[in-house]
């Protein structure tokens, strides 16, 4: 029986998604779950080292790596290296890398990085989220773009409401790539409050350090109310359906599933020029995305509302090639793709 013919088994690099999981993760594992022609596996060790699969497919493989004590971040480590040693051995199985982020994480060990660089070294087949993502050409890849978020929404009891006029919000896990302090800075400098505009800031920082800076540059500002917590996802929807707009003034950029977030509650988004968002601005429709170049500054932020009313030409934006059951569709060929792959390199 060939490839095409039968059932595939594939694991994938996370395991039972919980609350706290990645909402693309969650989708991904619902969409494959139903997926015909693909037996989906979730992570479990024993197996994922002695157990018989078709496909692993990595996404961020450094989330194997940690633990909270040292002596399980070194178990975890010496199970990363007999994973990638069966990897390497075996003449059948294919290996799935999806690159959701260009570059590795700052935060890892030299020895993790190595580790890390066996996963990429090993791949046979890559998920690119976007045209835009430039890798080396060397393995080969598809495109599959990040499906939206209107089924989750729906699926949580979440519908888009009325949203408070002259309100902007960021919303998210808070970094300090991602810009609050310049957001929070800039909204003040141009007096937005005096114009009758309202800033609602609301995710939790990274660090205490990073919360305090952020309330000290929000001062005594009557428009700008911080909420500097950990939002569940019915919480950041309700932040993003009670604003007019959501601005993420990130430093950089790439593939951010914020931003489809905010697009499948039906609000628009003022986000840094890159290659990426600029075929999403495309793609969704005028009007739901404002960019900016460089630095955000005083004029962006005042312009992004009425500009985007005054663009806007439907009520919802366009998100038809993102459904989940065609992400998982891809997905299967893909699969069948990387098996291909491994196949043809042991000639």
């Amino acid at each position: 029986m060939g490839v095409g013919d039968r059932e595939l088994r594939v694991m994938q690099s996370f395991g039972a998604p919980r609350a706290t999981t990645n909402p693309y993760i969650r989708m991904l594992d619902s969409a494959l779950s139903s997926t015909p022609g693909v037996a989906h596996l979730r992570f479990e060790r024993r197996r994922a080292l002695l157990g018989r699969y078709d496909v692993l497919h990595f996404h961020w493989p450094e989330t194997l790596l940690g633990g909270s004590t040292r002596t399980r971040v070194v178990i975890r480590r010496l199970f990363f290296a007999l994973l990638l040693l069966r990897l390497r051995l075996s003449r059948r199985i294919a290996v799935v890398r999806t690159v959701h982020n260009l570059e590795l994480p700052n935060d890892v060990t030299r020895w993790e990085r190595k580790l890390l660089h066996g996963v990429i070294a090993r791949s046979d087949f890559l998920i690119l989220l976007n045209d835009q993502t430039h890798v080396d050409g060397r393995t080969p890849d598809t495109v599959i773009p990040h499906g939206d978020f209107r089924s989750w929404y729906a699926g949580v009891g979440v519908l888009p409401g009325h949203a408070d006029r002259d309100t902007i919000a960021f919303v998210g896990l808070i970094r300090r790539y991602k810009g609050v302090e310049r957001l929070i800075s800039v909204f003040r400098e141009s007096e937005a409050s005096a114009q009758g505009m309202r800033l609602r800031v609301a995710g939790r920082p990274t660090s205490t350090e990073l919360a305090e800076e952020i309330r000290k540059l929000a001062g005594e500002d009557p428009g700008i109310a911080l909420d500097l917590r950990f939002l569940s996802e019915t919480e950041f929807a309700s932040v993003v359906t009670a604003s007019e707009g959501v601005v993420l003034p990130y430093r950089f950029m790439h593939n951010s599933g914020t931003v489809l977030a905010v697009l499948s509650l039906n609000r628009p988004v003022l986000i840094p020029r890159t290659d990426v968002n600029e075929a999403l601005a495309d793609e969704v429709g005028p009007g739901w995305i404002r960019m900016f170049d460089g630095d955000l500054t005083s004029a962006d932020l005042l312009s992004f509302l009425p500009v985007a009313r005054a663009e806007r030409i439907e009520d919802v934006p366009d998100l038809s090639a993102r459904t989940w059951e065609e992400v998982g569709a891809r997905h299967r060929e893909a699969y069948r793709s990387a098996i291909a792959s491994r196949r043809s390199s042991r000639r």
